[in-house]
């Protein structure tokens, strides 16, 4: 498996090819609860790297998920429509937000690896 890399925001990527997945951390799943409801972006819409593209509600607050790079939308996981807590059961696998075509690729190396990220969260608490 490729190795993610992680946002201040809370979301990681997983670079594979030419498409990044994205999603929210076991981190950010946690901090909010219960996840009732994921407002997804529209299909290939162009964001840049830190827009608001997506929005998680739970039983606690909604949040904003940010892009962690710039591109375009190609794909969106419909079956959070459906089964939105598999945000909780399954962050960073079967639970990803939605996947984009990276204008730079090289943009996701300059994200946190799991230890920078690590001691990100853990010098918030």
């Amino acid at each position: 498996m490729t190795e993610l890399r992680f946002t201040k925001d809370h979301e990681w990527v997983r670079l594979e090819g030419e498409v990044a997945t994205v999603g929210i951390t076991d981190h950010a799943q946690n901090a909010l609860g219960d996840v009732v409801f994921v407002d997804l972006p529209e299909l290939g819409r162009e964001v840049a790297a830190g827009e608001a593209c997506a929005v998680v509600e739970s039983v606690k607050a909604a949040s904003d998920v940010y892009a962690p790079v710039a591109g375009r939308v190609v794909e969106t996981n419909a079956r959070l429509a459906e089964d939105p807590g598999l945000v909780n059961r399954e962050p960073t696998g079967e639970g990803w937000f939605f996947r984009i075509a990276p204008k730079d690729p090289a943009e996701v190396a300059g994200l946190m690896d799991a230890a920078a990220y690590a001691a990100f969260v853990e010098s918030q608490s």
